[in-house]
């Protein structure tokens, strides 16, 4: 990556970016992770791997998460933060985009309705902070624990595809089915369009 991401700005501030569910009981709790059967769509994780925001639609949806995380900012506070996820240095995003365009997008995400949640990918397992556990054991236990449910989703798809290019190994569809102990068709036939275009995005980082 051409610029490790820098979040002094967000810890300085205490801007929240990451928050476990608040209702949703797992399935299994243990003192590594929570496995959720059915999936919860309760956590927010920004930032949690290296991968970049690549496109206008992630970066809205990264700073309404942070908007709806972070009620106590006012709308002064809501766009120097955005200008901080945006300066391409601070290694949050891998475009670069015009401050008017940045300042709509601030104010559409600021006229939004925060009654219900952003919109979330569903997540089955949860490590927990602190755990002690390198990313190949992580991913080992996803693995084990999504691919013995034998119910592949297209967020769990999404979910090995940024932990490989965390560890910077290329995204295959034989590494997800081997992950997932299913077939490489089962792959294919739940990976939509928006799925390998971000592969492919991801596929690309790595080269950067």
């Amino acid at each position: 990556m051409s610029h490790k991401r820098n979040l002094k700005y967000l810890n300085d501030r205490r801007i929240v970016y990451r928050r476990k569910p608040i209702t949703d009981i797992p399935t299994i709790e243990n003192e590594v992770y929570m496995f959720y059967e059915n999936g919860t769509y309760e956590c927010y994780e920004l930032f949690r791997s290296s991968a970049k925001i690549t496109t206008y639609k992630s970066l809205k949806w990264h700073l309404l998460v942070l908007w709806y995380l972070n009620p106590q900012l006012d709308q002064d506070d809501f766009m120097k933060l955005a200008e901080v996820i945006c300066h391409k240095p601070n290694g949050f995003i891998s475009f670069n985009i015009h401050a008017e365009l940045l300042r709509k997008i601030v104010y559409d995400v600021s006229m939004l309705d925060l009654k219900e949640p952003p919109k979330n990918k569903l997540r089955k397992v949860i490590f927990k902070y602190g755990n002690g556990m390198s990313k190949e054991e992580k991913l080992r236990i996803v693995g084990e624990l999504i691919g013995r449910s034998k119910r592949i989703h297209s967020d769990d798809i999404y979910e090995c595809m940024i932990d490989l290019n965390d560890m910077g190994k290329k995204i295959t569809i034989s590494r997800i089915a081997g992950l997932l102990d299913c077939s490489t068709r089962t792959i294919h036939r739940n990976m939509c369009e928006e799925l390998k275009r971000e592969k492919e995005l991801l596929n690309q980082q790595l080269n950067e």
